[in-house]
């Protein structure tokens, strides 16, 4: 499967927002506070952007915040367009809930690209079952284990101190530090999820 393997700081200064690729590293040595314009381009670009530029780079802002490809968004957004609830929230909701997702909301590793190395590596257990697919998506009442081990290793340690200085846990995701276990609760309401993208904006772009 094709993955995008350069600076992940490039992504953000392209699409002029933090899209936190290196999670606490971006709240304290941010590329943008240096270098604010787009890769390639040493000033800011004349003329307003047209609609569809517009809808198009929220559409990849949302892509590269879940690191997931174009072929599997359009997949997610097929079928949430099929559903009673809103469209773009139910999207939005299918992202936070998966697994890879949740192991880093819960503050087992600290950025996305370092929970799906847990998961890819067999280090989750989903209901006392090893699930190693990072697009896995969780359902309330899904409890996600993690191997003991990793209690010890540095990376872990730092990411859940962070997460207990920012207290930044959500509410629908039930956190258990001695046992490094996360329960979905209940469906994330929109305003507990993490993706600050425009989800209208992207439910037109696939809508045109």
């Amino acid at each position: 499967m094709a993955r995008y393997s350069g600076p992940v700081c490039r992504l953000c200064r392209r699409e002029q927002t933090k899209l936190f690729l290196k999670g606490d590293k971006c709240h304290t040595n941010c590329i943008l506070d240096r270098r604010p314009t787009p890769p390639g381009q040493a000033k800011p670009a004349r003329g307003k952007p047209s609609s569809y530029a517009i809808r198009l780079r929220e559409k990849q802002k949302l892509r590269r915040m879940a690191g997931i490809l174009e072929k599997p968004l359009q997949r997610l957004m097929e079928a949430a367009s099929k559903k009673p609830e809103a469209t773009g929230e139910q999207l939005l909701r299918s992202l936070e809930l998966r697994l890879d997702n949740v192991v880093k909301r819960a503050g087992i590793a600290g950025s996305l690209k370092g929970a799906r190395q847990f998961v890819l590596h067999r280090h989750v257990k989903v209901d006392g079952r090893p699930v190693n697919v990072p697009s896995y998506v969780l359902k309330p009442g899904s409890v996600v284990t993690c191997d003991p081990a990793l209690k010890e290793n540095v990376g872990v340690k730092l990411s859940l101190e962070t997460a207990k200085r920012l207290s930044n846990r959500p509410g629908f995701l039930e956190f258990d530090e001695d046992k490094i276990a996360v329960k979905v609760l209940r469906a994330p309401e929109r305003s507990e999820m993490s993706w600050l993208v425009n989800d209208q904006l992207i439910v037109e772009y696939y809508s045109r």
